[in-house]
């Protein structure tokens, strides 16, 4: 149970922690913290096995709180600092970055410190999922579809050139502003999807993961001067898909496909902020990717049957998604809403254009398009062919299972 709770806390605390812990030592002293705020949840799992606390959050805050007061004594070019912070103004302002409004403020510095443009957009995502939402490597190389030891030497380059380059740990300035941005929502973006089609190998939806990319986007969008069409939609897409996950599997954790999933369970809720956020969207000028994808996302909450489901509206805006951003992926939407519609050449064709490494380590979703197309028609035998193909490159237990039920109906 201790195990669980600190699990919890780690993944919503350890980004504040170290933003917080960055902003009073400074960049250049990043790693030292990470290892600091790794400590306290060590600790926090040793001491925790006995008896919690009444207030863990409290705890961690306070504990957080002494280890600054330890870094301090290991850098020694802080040594008449530390004699200052102990007592007096410097103690002051120390518990004043742990008040709710200064955490954000960090926070927000963080992630515009992790979109550098002296960091590479590789480099950028990793840091960000690292430093901001606290993900092992291992969960970063399985969002990205990377090896892990090439996330471990983007992680390292990153903090490098942050040193290098003395980067502040402050805002970007107003004309860098908007291109600092799209490298968060990227981030965001890819932080809600590793949670919504998780590649991890027992759970097929990370809702910790979903809850910290709608966090972190509700965080930029409380300051009005980061508030853009784009990160509205982009709030609005999240809420959509997670108005939905409950239903994503059953009491006995089994996946239960969109056409099968109890609508009733779906979190109305949600949906309207989702709706008021699209709204908001329209009131700027810029336009995105996720307006379209947002579009669509929308398209299946309002259909109260899954047979009520638009396709055809579907269809086009994952046409006009394509137009504006062509992907492998966004194609192979476009190959499994034709055989929705029944536009088997169409779906083949287009499944025969897109290229199957881009995706991945999605690769299983293509060869079930295949299967589905060749069941509708009526070739059994290479349906369930590429069905047993589709299983032999998912990783996730549960969609493995979900595929083998398919054979065995076959």
């Amino acid at each position: 149970m201790e195990h669980k709770i600190v699990d919890h806390l780690f993944r919503h605390h350890y980004g504040k922690m170290v933003a917080i812990l960055t902003r009073f030592f400074g960049l250049s002293h990043i790693e030292t913290i990470e290892d600091a705020v790794q400590d306290t949840f060590i600790k926090a799992t040793l001491q925790w096995r006995t008896q919690l606390p009444d207030n863990p959050e409290a705890w961690l805050t306070k504990v957080a709180k002494n280890r600054t007061i330890d870094l301090l004594r290991s850098i020694k070019a802080e040594k008449n600092r530390f004699q200052k912070v102990t007592s007096g103004v410097s103690s002051i302002q120390l518990n004043d970055l742990f008040l709710d409004h200064e955490i954000e403020d960090s926070q927000l510095r963080m992630i515009f410190v992790a979109c550098h443009p002296s960091l590479k957009p590789k480099e950028q995502i990793a840091f960000a999922l690292k430093t901001i939402s606290g993900f092992s490597t291992k969960e970063i190389a399985a969002a990205l579809l990377t090896k892990e030891d090439t996330i471990a030497k983007r992680l390292s380059r990153a903090k490098k050139s942050i040193t290098a380059n003395n980067i502040a740990f402050d805002f970007p300035p107003p004309k860098e502003l908007q291109n600092r941005l799209e490298r968060v929502m990227e981030v965001i973006y890819l932080t809600f999807n590793e949670g919504y089609h998780s590649t991890n190998t027992e759970k097929l939806v990370r809702e910790d993961l979903c809850g910290e990319a709608i966090r972190l986007c509700k965080l930029l969008l409380k300051k009005e001067k980061l508030r853009s069409g784009s990160l509205y939609a982009l709030f609005a897409l999240l809420c959509f898909h997670a108005s939905r996950l409950e239903s994503k599997t059953n009491a006995l954790n089994e996946i239960v496909d969109i056409r099968e999933q109890d609508r009733s369970k779906w979190h109305f809720p949600l949906i309207e902020i989702a709706n008021r956020a699209m709204t908001k969207s329209s009131y700027y000028d810029d336009f995105s990717i996720y307006h379209y994808e947002a579009a669509i996302a929308f398209e299946h909450v309002k259909a109260k049957t899954f047979e009520e489901t638009n396709w055809k509206n579907i269809l086009r805006w994952y046409s006009k998604l394509h137009e504006l951003q062509p992907t492998s992926f966004t194609l192979l939407n476009i190959a499994i809403v034709n055989l929705q519609l029944n536009e088997l050449n169409t779906a083949k064709k287009v499944l025969e254009e897109l290229r199957i490494n881009d995706l991945g380590q999605r690769q299983y979703l293509y060869f079930g398009s295949y299967a589905e197309y060749y069941l509708k028609q009526g070739e059994r035998d290479l349906a369930k062919n590429y069905f047993e193909k589709a299983i032999s490159k998912t990783s996730n237990s549960l969609e493995k299972e979900y595929l083998r039920k398919k054979v065995e109906r076959l």
